[in-house]
């Protein structure tokens, strides 16, 4: 490791006192604490008969200056290009940085570069505020934080009480009515949403609407339809992992039922649900508000899609399949 550090303003006002006295470099060298050869350096650099500690700091704070390796992105072409193919092609830094490997033959530019060029001085272009995303508005993620390798999101993380590899055997080979799937059909952003329960055994569908996609909100529908059902068929819950299921606790105790949470990103994993919900988007296409629909047009909705003649139950409903399930039950 080097231990040479550079002469200070201080030291060059000493200097040129030290001179003014007639004193050696080497003198010099023994007064400041620094080499001979230091001092020599130093006064060779002067331009004229006298030594100017002023003259000379400022000289060498601009030779440092000019020493600083320039950013790749000072480079105005470059930096245009940059900016176009984000704003202009809505191209990636990726595949700026890629293109132009191309079109050169040699790598110009890496994508990490330009997005610290991007998220240190907006590309050297003006924001509108104070703390605005500038250009990063225009990237696919739209500016929000990049999280590092091995980060764990940990924000609007729910509870897991149960997790789908600890339901039980029945409900997964679908041997019992009332191991039911839970999910909500979202309308209008902000607005209404229809909370939808589906039995996976009979493929009956369940339905009301609540007034937001909110925890209290959602939990109260879910509270109401399980209260429409006999004890005997209310055996599970499989909900996705969305916060409106987060009070689960309340319904547990209410109706002596567990939750069981599928695995992050495996819609698959309930796939009877999921299927559902695409019929119901046949009535209620995404982006329309569920406010626009009368309770009437819901309970109809609800009733063609049980009465729909299915494959897997020989080309009966699920309401008539239903039905004969709890009619042998009885």
């Amino acid at each position: 490791m080097s231990h040479y550090h550079q002469l200070t303003a201080f030291d060059r006002g000493r200097i040129e006192v030290l001179l003014r006295e007639g004193l050696s470099m080497r003198s010099i060298a023994k007064e400041i604490g620094r080499s001979a050869s230091t001092i020599s350096r130093e006064i060779a650099r002067c331009v004229g008969s006298t030594y100017e500690a002023e003259d000379a700091d400022q000289k060498h704070m601009l030779a440092r200056t000019k020493s600083h390796k320039h950013r790749k992105l000072d480079n105005t072409e470059l930096r245009e290009l940059v900016i176009y193919g984000i704003n202009q092609k809505h191209w990636s830094p990726e595949q700026i940085a890629g293109r132009l490997k191309i079109s050169k033959g040699h790598t110009i530019i890496s994508a990490n570069t330009i997005y610290r060029a991007i998220y240190r001085d907006n590309l050297g272009q003006p924001v509108k505020s104070h703390k605005a995303r500038g250009i990063a508005r225009a990237l696919r993620h739209r500016g929000k934080t990049r999280h590092t390798k091995g980060h764990v999101e940990r924000r609007g993380k729910i509870r897991i009480p149960n997790t789908i590899d600890e339901r039980p055997a029945e409900a997964g080979c679908r041997s019992r009515i009332g191991d039911w799937e839970l999910d909500t059909v979202i309308g209008r952003k902000g607005g209404q949403v229809l909370v939808t329960m589906v039995d996976r055994k009979t493929r009956i569908l369940l339905s009301k609407r609540a007034a937001s996609k909110k925890t209290v909100d959602v939990m109260r529908i879910i509270g109401s339809m399980l209260d429409s059902l006999p004890t005997s068929q209310i055996q599970t819950l499989t909900p996705d992992r969305g916060n409106e299921f987060s009070a689960q606790d309340e319904i547990t105790k209410k109706f002596d039922v567990q939750f069981y949470f599928p695995d992050p990103h495996a819609p698959w994993q309930r796939g009877t649900n999921e299927n559902t919900n695409g019929l119901i988007r046949e009535y209620v296409p995404k982006g329309t508000a569920i406010e626009d629909y009368s309770d009437e047009y819901i309970e109809q909705m609800v009733e063609q899609i049980n009465s729909r003649p299915r494959k897997l139950f020989g080309w009966r409903s699920a309401k008539e399949y239903y039905l004969s399930q709890v009619f042998r039950l009885n």
